[in-house]
């Protein structure tokens, strides 16, 4: 794959920071899931994104 390719794949792994860095995007209370509120569900929920947007840019940029 060419390098500007796997560039574009690597501009996945950005979307955890986005979704991340800037607080008063999910800092509230409401809506709650499972008695947990949005602050810390939202952040639990990108666990799971991460690792699979992390799984998805490694099988499409690493050369076998």
């Amino acid at each position: 794959m060419s390098n500007s390719r796997a560039r574009g794949w690597y501009l996945l792994l950005v979307l955890p920071f986005i979704g991340l860095l800037y607080p008063p995007l999910y800092s509230r209370h409401d809506p709650e899931l499972f008695g947990f509120p949005f602050f810390y569900w939202y952040q639990l929920a990108w666990v799971p994104v991460t690792a699979a947007l992390t799984i998805l840019v490694y099988r499409r940029v690493v050369h076998r």
